[in-house]
């Protein structure tokens, strides 16, 4: 059986990520998006990451961003991949010749996972979470997780509202490659709490 990959969202902390490294994560995100309570500027991120261990992915978060903020990010930085959140077009993803994911928007009535596949076949996955086109995630909501929902044969990143508690489900609906947590894993916007983390991962691994 394959292992269910986990990425914790969101850390803003040197201590939040050593605390997720040794919950079991495979890779944590950064989010360069101001208007996130989970934002961090260029020094914070660089801080972090030189706290990792090896073999600890590390994912750059963007939401619309210019593409000179991705670049200064991508020089300083030095994530392992970028994650575009917003309506950023293929060509934009794939103008940074680096691996990203893209966000699929659950929230909207009509998303349609293997449709956003199609259009961005160069992604080495898709992201499926619970927000609307254009819109920040990491609010804590679900998406409605349809039986019928189309999936693409790309790996699949589970987002949206997960915790220890309902992760379990979402891989025996999806089967995905990855889930990603942030607010379910928090004691308060941005400070994660390693309890939760612990028992995310151990959720994933009993389920995955």
């Amino acid at each position: 059986m394959k292992r269910v990959r986990v990425k914790i969202c969101g850390i803003t902390r040197e201590a939040d990520a050593r605390a997720a490294v040794t919950a079991g994560a495979d890779a944590i995100g950064f989010v360069f998006y101001a208007d996130s309570p989970r934002h961090v500027d260029l020094d914070e991120a660089l801080a972090i990451s030189r706290s990792m261990p090896p073999f600890v992915a590390r994912v750059a978060l963007f939401l619309d961003a210019a593409a000179a903020d991705v670049q200064a990010v991508i020089d300083r930085v030095r994530p392992s991949m970028l994650q575009f959140h917003g309506r950023e077009t293929p060509e934009y993803c794939r103008a940074f010749d680096m691996p990203y994911i893209k966000t699929v928007p659950m929230g909207e009535a009509d998303a349609d996972p293997a449709a956003w596949a199609g259009a961005y076949p160069e992604a080495h996955g898709l992201l499926l979470d619970a927000n609307r086109a254009g819109a920040a995630g990491g609010q804590g909501q679900r998406f409605e997780w349809h039986n019928d929902t189309a999936l693409p044969d790309m790996p699949l990143v589970i987002a949206g509202g997960l915790d220890a508690d309902n992760v379990g489900a979402a891989i025996r609906r999806f089967a995905p490659y990855a889930v990603d947590v942030s607010s379910g894993v928090e004691s308060a916007p941005g400070v994660k709490d390693p309890e939760r983390m612990h028992a995310f991962v151990d959720a994933v691994t009993r389920a995955g």
